[in-house]
């Protein structure tokens, strides 16, 4: 299937249900529109952050969708391993991201796929939609869950202006430097800011928020989003000190903070 009039494909962004590394799994049908699992089963050529958990996922699309092709059949291409910790804003990436969408030029539309939410977001992947736009293909973004955006919307904190940190500093004092530099950015320039961490030491992460904040900055956690565990929990942080509810803190996590509203 091509995408384009001249001939070559497009490059499809594939989202994933957020419940990649938990258990039990839900029901594909009720994370991911009936569109996104009928487009992704068209698709015989991928470009993937992990083969082994693609043909997971493709296996749920396969259940309530035929795919287009036999599953060991289908062409999976893993991102380059250094993409995973050094990004992939460089030249080099991109040189690198024209060569994996040759298949595109070659008429295939080619989808890109992580293991969970949408490619290209706190994910390797941006490279490619680079160079897709470069190359002339048509970039397709189908729809899905973005982690970032639910826990947004449910945070209640102000998300007119808002800025993704990505993952904080491992160690104790990086971690609380940079949680009062989110803060103070935060509060100069009225931008709610968001950030996530490996989920065994998210919390490590909450204690040394709570530790460090001012009482009147307004934080949120959102835990295991669009599974049956799901908790959001935002409050002022002196409000977090005074008691909390219990959080399924052990499963993936998006943070949220801003500056006292008003």
């Amino acid at each position: 299937m091509t995408a384009q009039g001249d001939g070559r494909g497009a490059l499809v962004l594939v989202p994933t249900p957020l419940d990649f590394g938990c258990t039990p799994q839900g029901d594909v049908q009720a994370l991911l529109p009936p569109a996104t699992l009928q487009r992704a089963a068209t698709l015989t050529h991928w470009i993937v952050e992990n083969a082994r958990s693609a043909r997971a996922f493709l296996k749920r699309v396969q259940a309530v969708q035929p795919l287009a092709a036999p599953l060991q059949s289908l062409s999976l291409t893993e991102l380059p391993r250094a993409w995973h910790k050094q990004g992939d804003a460089s030249a080099q990436a991109e040189v690198a991201a024209r060569a994996l969408l040759q298949p595109a030029l070659q008429g295939h539309d080619v989808g890109l796929l992580s293991e969970a939410g949408m490619p290209a977001i706190a994910d390797p992947g941006s490279a490619l939609v680079r160079a897709a736009h470069q190359l002339g293909l048509r970039v397709e973004p189908l729809v899905g869950p973005v982690s970032l955006l639910l826990a947004l919307a449910a945070s209640g904190c102000p998300a007119q202006a808002f800025a993704f940190a990505g993952y904080l500093p491992a160690a104790a004092p990086e971690r609380a430097q940079a949680l009062r530099a989110l803060e103070a950015t935060a509060r100069r320039q009225r931008q709610t800011q968001l950030f996530i961490e490996t989920p065994y030491r998210n919390a490590a992460l909450l204690q040394t928020a709570l530790q460090v904040l001012q009482p009147d900055t307004r934080l949120a956690v959102a835990c295991a989003l669009t599974l049956p565990q799901q908790a959001v929990h935002a409050a002022r942080v002196a409000d977090w000190r005074r008691g909390a509810p219990a959080l399924p803190l052990e499963l993936p996590a998006v943070f949220v903070l801003s500056a006292p509203l008003g």
